[in-house]
């Protein structure tokens, strides 16, 4: 559970407006150049409420949606909205592209990141973090800040200079991702599925740099995305939701997580 000094930052935030919400969203394909087919929508009316500091845990099966909600809430344009809004502190952005919402403090950790080579860890937080805040930091200035959560994270120091995810393992991709939110100071993190391929010894690092990272910026609202209690187990959600063909079907605390292990999700089909 959450400590006192957690919870009563929690509390006080729970009087101010949402950080994050969702309403009736219905989201499908962006129809290929020449389908004159309209697409049937993946997400069915999703309704969803984060407010500053909540940790938020959405659980499915394979096929629910859950990506398909990721990649909308960041403005992917594989998907289009087709009815509902996204609204993040007040503001109603829907149509904004991935790069304006970026900038006004969101973050997606991807499934599966990708590589990018020529463009060192380094060279791509310099990049980020000018296009996040306005902030050029020398490189040196940059190394410096990142140190500390490169060893929070158990990150090699030589990291900084490698090509973006090239070669990477999985969980070292997954760790550039926890070190990438904690750099850019986003407002919102979605964290689609952060456990994906990893083995318990990587899963404990990453939960624990996830947990840091809210640690030190207790206004944080986070979105985490999963199949599994595992990554729940250490990351303890205050609020969990379990997402069936397209729509959440049940929220509730953290022993909604523990009943989805031990019955499965045909309860709920």
């Amino acid at each position: 559970m959450a400590s006192e000094e957690q919870q009563g930052s929690r509390g006080s935030e729970r009087d101010q407006p949402p950080l994050f919400v969702v309403e009736n969203l219905h989201v499908a394909p962006v129809p290929e150049r020449g389908d004159d087919a309209v697409p049937a929508d993946i997400l069915k009316g999703i309704d969803l409420t984060i407010r500053a500091g909540e940790i938020h845990a959405l659980m499915g099966p394979n096929g629910s949606g859950k990506s398909t909600l990721a990649s909308t809430l960041l403005g992917s344009p594989e998907y289009q909205v087709t009815s509902g809004r996204i609204v993040f502190k007040g503001d109603d952005i829907t149509d904004w592209g991935p790069d304006v919402r970026g900038k006004a403090g969101m973050f997606l950790a991807f499934q599966y990141p990708q590589e990018i080579p020529g463009v060192s860890v380094l060279n791509f937080l310099r990049q980020a973090l000018s296009a996040r805040k306005g902030i050029e930091l020398s490189m040196l200035e940059l190394r410096l800040a990142i140190m500390e959560w490169m060893d929070r994270l158990e990150m090699d120091p030589s990291f900084a200079d490698r090509y973006l995810n090239e070669g990477f393992s999985g969980g070292e991709k997954k760790r550039n991702e926890i070190l990438q939110m904690a750099i850019l100071e986003p407002e919102i993190a979605i964290l689609d599925e952060t456990d994906s391929g990893l083995d318990i010894d990587a899963l404990r690092v990453v939960a624990k740099g996830i947990k840091e990272v809210c640690s030190a910026r207790p206004e944080l609202g986070v979105l985490a995305i999963t199949h599994y209690q595992r990554l729940l187990d250490m990351l303890e959600p205050d609020v969990v939701h379990v997402l069936i063909d397209g729509r959440i079907v049940e929220t509730g605390g953290p022993e909604l997580a523990a009943r989805l292990e031990a019955e499965g999700y045909d309860a709920w089909r």
